[in-house]
């Protein structure tokens, strides 16, 4: 065991830096994010629904609770499409889902609300799913908030790195949304190590082994 300190450490160390300076986070974003494209342009219908996905919360320097970076491209993609929506002449709504797996003062829905409400959301055309802990559960608990309530047009709003799991879930519970990309993540390749690059390998680990779980419980009959 004392033989392999030394080699288990410059392998660990090797790790670290083929991840921080984006030679191994590229791949693996590149990867999580693949064929996650945004499809044509949404068509509007009579009833336009539009689900924006979560993706935590964090507190700002004068500790108040606030969306994650991510969360206000997909705030800002959301209010854009509502905007659009309504231009048709469309009953157009929002359901913001996210619960808060973090376990902060408020959920993802409720920190998200008055900056959705600040791009000329009207809170009438917001609905709140506010109970989900994953993206499992964000498709589920929308399929229950939208059964009964009939709709004609799904629109489903997150990241690029969130799209291919999100809609594996959604079809698992008979939804069929029009994606849309919010954002896309990129990673800095180069000799120095960077923070971001972390972020961003840690983001398309959690992505990939989510898809491999999803067909792996779906092969066992748990999904």
């Amino acid at each position: 065991m004392r033989r392999a300190r030394a080699p288990l450490a410059l392998a660990a160390l090797a790790l670290f830096w083929l991840l921080a300076a984006g030679w191994l986070s590229a791949p693996l974003l590149d990867w999580a994010q693949a064929g996650s494209q945004s499809a044509a342009p949404p068509t509007y219908a009579p009833r336009t629904v539009i689900v924006m996905l979560g993706t935590g919360t964090e507190y700002d320097d004068d500790h108040k609770l606030v969306p994650k970076h991510d969360a206000f491209a997909r705030i800002a993609t959301s209010a854009d499409i509502y905007s659009a929506c309504k231009r048709t002449g469309a009953r157009c709504e929002v359901v913001i889902s996210g619960g808060n797996p973090q376990h902060h003062e408020a959920s993802e829905a409720d920190t998200y609300l008055p900056w959705l409400l600040q791009k000329q959301v009207p809170r009438t055309d917001v609905m709140l799913e506010n109970r989900s802990r994953n993206t499992y559960e964000n498709a589920r608990n929308v399929a229950a908030l939208l059964q009964g309530s009939p709709y004609d047009a799904l629109i489903l709003v997150t990241s690029a790195y969130q799209m291919p799991r999100a809609l594996l879930d959604f079809h698992r519970f008979g939804l069929t949304p029009h994606p849309v990309i919010s954002n896309t993540r990129h990673v800095r390749v180069g000799m120095l190590p960077h923070y971001d690059n972390l972020v961003n390998a840690d983001l398309a680990l959690h992505e990939l082994i989510g898809i491999a779980q999803f067909h792996v419980y779906r092969l066992l009959g748990w999904f």
